[in-house]
């Protein structure tokens, strides 16, 4: 079924792709439970903050009524001095409430930064300072807090509070490692990256509101402990007992034996406070995860399709670089002798560092990728395509490294740059604007917090900061026209669509900037058929439409095939073929790729036996001698042991070349007796 282009919102109508704060807000307070949480805690907060006008006497005052049970004169009794145990409540609450929010706040903070920033950025850096929070988590968080209380008895809430930030936040800081180490090594990551998003913006907008749910839990678990720790060193008498906390309370009922003279006014009320912020706290943060993790939203829908209705404004369209993609003008379709080269890779090598040696990943790979041409890359797991593909586009971090060859790009003026000799700068304003990627496996490609279209406006806020608010509104509603999804779709959440669409957003992200190329690495992963069936016509659709060149990398060779132009096919981080689709069906030139076509079944003509490769794809850090392919292969023979085969030239029977990493194909190899007309010349189908 084709799918049309032509899905575009209304002119005058552009649906918001993200709700006002306030709105969100309406959400976090939808649920009962999270509504009592925040109410008892802003009840605790606000007595805490008025106690001096609403206390009925002064706490420390002494009184005739000793040891008098709660009457109206006094509502929670008073103590073996006759003071008003209210008062010394509503007083209390001030310290208690200080020392929680304070310690909450520096501990979160100091585990944010050293957490965050030791797993994002990684190296030396991280090793230092996970050794520092590894040595306060051996630490015995007790007593150490109980020996630096001790030294600072007279510095009142703010030794106590420093005293708690010291002993909590390396258990803080350690999950929030963990937790970026997984985040940074996500796809929406990598594309954030990839767009010339910097990396303050990427741990701003990617990796902390990722993290919210953890934060928040950490913050309000710091608050609640740091008040029970508070409350423990003033009860036994290692903080000021002259400052009126719940702690001190609780002291001064201990050493009066209100326990044994059955005076439980004194001690519950100091008690059952801490209890109830206690809860009261949990429960806001269970409201956090459900607001931060959209799956959980209780999604008011029919209230925000009646919002999104009533959103009218005409807009203008976004100003563009090289005008908007529908008034691009085409380029001439692309045929196979068509010499007009936009990427030329020469002897590309790529390896990974570590363990003292090198592993070489991508080794001695050269191609080139004409203007308007569809280049397919195939290969087993593990030869070398994803890491081709970071490589074209410069996304590799440590320990990857390119060690030698040129990635030229032909501009469309004729100008010609080196990919990999751009510095930072120039290089983000390569991607995207001339160069893009679309990663494999959208849904971890897609942030699942942000809303399609805001991942959309990302893009064009890295690269196109002078465009307004409206203009890069119409821009995303454009977009997701061109890939066939309805406007309405921009405030959906990646959870929220299906595979085929969340593909097709990403598609969407690929070309927000109209680029000559984009890199597909495997963007029908883990699709039905029918929707790879889709996905493969859409993209064939804007690539005759916008005129842009595609580097498709897959294990699918019959999806390949049917969508190529070329084919080059890798093993062992080489490339061991390369033809155009019709050759490379029809007469494969290499053993591996007759290997390869011969493990899928034919749908149509005779019947026949599947075979596919025996062996194991070899291990790049332990090639074998010669050829790579040697130990699978059915006619390797002696000097396949000694030669590394170079790629050569095959002309075919209609005058096409192919190249092949053969030496079946060199002269030498057919002196030795070994037949290579089947192989040369057979029809595989």
């Amino acid at each position: 079924m084709a799918l049309q282009a032509t899905a575009l919102a209304e002119p005058d109508t552009v649906p918001e792709t993200s709700e006002g704060p306030a709105r969100l807000w309406l959400r976090l307070l939808r649920s009962p439970l999270t509504l009592t949480g925040l109410v008892i805690t802003l009840v605790f907060i606000v007595l805490a903050v008025i106690a001096p006008w609403i206390s009925p006497y002064d706490p420390s005052a002494v009184s005739d009524t000793a040891l008098a049970a709660p009457s109206g004169s006094h509502w929670l009794g008073t103590t073996q001095n006759g003071q008003d145990i209210l008062s010394q409540m509503l007083y209390g609450a001030r310290a208690s409430m200080l020392v929680g929010l304070g310690a909450a706040v520096l501990t979160t903070v100091l585990s944010v930064l050293v957490g965050v920033t030791a797993g994002y950025v990684g190296g030396i850096g991280d090793e230092v300072l996970s050794l520092l929070a590894n040595v306060f988590l051996v630490l015995p968080s007790l007593p150490l807090t109980i020996i630096l209380a001790a030294y600072l008895p007279h510095s009142g809430s703010l030794g106590i509070i420093l005293v708690i930030t010291v002993t909590g936040w390396a258990w803080g800081a350690r999950v929030l490692r963990a937790q970026t180490l997984s985040l940074r090594k996500r796809d929406f990551v990598e594309a954030a990256r990839a767009t010339g998003e910097t990396t303050w913006r990427i741990i701003l907008k990617d990796i902390l509101p990722n993290q919210v749910a953890v934060i928040a839990a950490s913050f309000l678990g710091t608050v609640i402990f740091a008040i029970l720790t508070q409350a423990s060193l003033a009860f036994l008498g290692l903080a000021d007992v002259t400052q009126w906390s719940w702690g001190t309370i609780l002291y001064w009922a201990q050493t009066g034996s209100a326990l044994l003279t059955g005076a439980w006014w004194w001690f519950v009320p100091a008690g059952l406070a801490i209890a109830v912020l206690g809860t009261a706290l949990s429960l806001v943060n269970f409201g956090i995860d459900e607001f931060i993790n959209p799956r959980l939203r209780q999604a008011g829908i029919g209230t925000k399709k009646a919002q999104r209705a009533q959103v009218s404004a005409r807009r203008p369209r976004a100003p563009r670089k090289r005008g908007p993609v529908a008034e691009r003008p085409a380029s001439a379709p692309f045929t196979p002798g068509s010499t007009d080269v936009i990427l030329d890779v020469r002897h590309l090598k790529v390896d990974y560092v570590g363990g003292g040696g090198r592993t070489p990943a991508v080794s001695d790979v050269s191609f080139t990728l004409r203007r308007g041409e569809v280049l397919g890359i195939a290969g087993e797991s593990g030869s070398g395509k994803s890491t081709l593909a970071y490589a074209i586009t410069r996304l590799h971090k440590p320990p990857a490294e390119i060690s030698q060859g040129q990635v030229l790009y032909t501009r469309p003026d004729g100008s010609t740059v080196d990919v990999l000799s751009l510095d930072e700068h120039e290089l983000r304003a390569f991607r995207w604007e001339e160069l893009s990627i679309v990663f494999q496996s959208a849904m971890h490609a897609l942030n699942p917090i942000l809303r399609i279209g805001a991942q959309i406006e990302d893009v064009i806020v890295a690269h196109r900061p002078a465009m307004n608010g409206q203009q890069r509104a119409a821009r995303v509603i454009e977009l997701l026209g061109i890939v066939g999804i309805p406007a309405d779709r921009a405030n959906s959440y990646p959870h929220e669509l299906s595979g085929g669409m969340r593909q097709r957003a990403m598609i969407a992200v690929g070309l927000a900037l109209d680029p000559e190329i984009i890199v597909m690495d495997e963007p029908t992963t883990a699709l039905d058929v029918v929707i790879q069936r889709q996905i493969i016509e859409k993209i064939m659709e804007l690539k005759d439409r916008l005129g842009f060149s595609v580097v498709f990398i897959t294990h699918d060779l019959s999806l390949l095939i049917e969508l190529s132009d070329t084919i080059a096919v890798m093993y062992g981080g080489k490339i061991v073929e390369q033809a155009s689709a019709d050759d490379f069906y029809r007469r494969p030139q290499h053993p591996y790729s007759r290997g390869l076509l011969a493990s899928f079944p034919t749908l149509g003509g005779a019947k026949r036996e599947l075979t596919g490769i025996v062996g194991s794809p070899p291990d790049l850090r332990k090639l074998p001698s010669g050829c790579s392919f040697r130990p699978r292969c059915p006619l390797a023979f002696d000097a396949c042991a000694d030669t590394v085969p170079p790629l050569f030239q095959i002309q075919g029977p209609g005058g096409g070349l192919s190249q092949a990493a053969c030496l079946l194909h060199d002269p030498a190899g057919r002196a030795a007796g070994n037949s290579t007309d089947e192989l040369a010349t057979g029809e595989t189908r």
